[in-house]
């Protein structure tokens, strides 16, 4: 299990809402989040968060900004983050200037963790958990078709995106991006949209 960390509470008085994207590698979580920055990207009400990760950016992944581990470590140690964690070898961070943009009304999307929801949870006020979810099947023909990793090591993310997220409390909302791309988009975007008539 990853370990997470909360970097500050959340700021009292905090209008706005935290998107937290979570899902299973494979599931589409970052094409939905590309689609739904084409659509809402000119949006000043809407930020897309660049997580922080001690990972080169490829262009076959999540866009992010890229530190090496000592300079997060430095980077955590000076308060730069809300919520960092670890999964697969990796340090992650969102950003703690997020709480600004929160605090003066907007709606913020950021590529979560199931593993780190609790943190999240712990570091903003209002937080919507979107879960994306995906035929087991299809997963698996999407996993292979990367041809990243090999079967044994597929199955084992099978198992996991079987699983739960123990720590989705608040408000869930789910999407079956196991069918038509378009359909899943749409409602991500709708499920933005109508947070940004809520905090308006």
């Amino acid at each position: 299990m990853p370990e997470a960390s909360a970097a500050q509470a959340p700021a009292q008085g905090e209008r706005g809402v935290l998107l937290a994207v979570v899902g299973p590698s494979g599931a589409g979580k970052d094409s939905l989040m590309a689609h739904a920055r084409e659509r809402l990207g000119d949006d000043p009400s809407v930020l897309f968060v660049r997580r922080v990760i001690t990972r080169s950016a490829v262009p076959s992944a999540e866009d992010h900004d890229a530190l090496t581990a000592e300079a997060f470590a430095e980077a955590q140690s000076s308060g730069m983050f809300a919520v960092t964690w670890q999964a697969h070898g990796l340090h992650y961070g969102i950003p703690a200037e997020v709480h600004q943009h929160l605090a003066a009304g907007g709606v913020a999307v950021v590529n979560g963790s199931r593993a780190a929801l609790r943190e999240i949870h712990s570091a903003f006020e209002h937080v919507v958990t979107v879960q994306i979810t995906c035929n087991p099947a299809v997963l698996a023909s999407r996993l292979a078709a990367r041809g990243r990793e090999s079967q044994a090591e597929i199955e084992q993310r099978l198992s996991r995106a079987a699983s739960v997220p123990s720590d989705c409390t608040g408000d869930v909302i789910e999407i079956d991006n196991s069918g038509e791309f378009t359909v899943a988009g749409s409602k991500f975007v709708e499920i933005i949209l109508q947070c940004i008539r809520r905090r308006s």
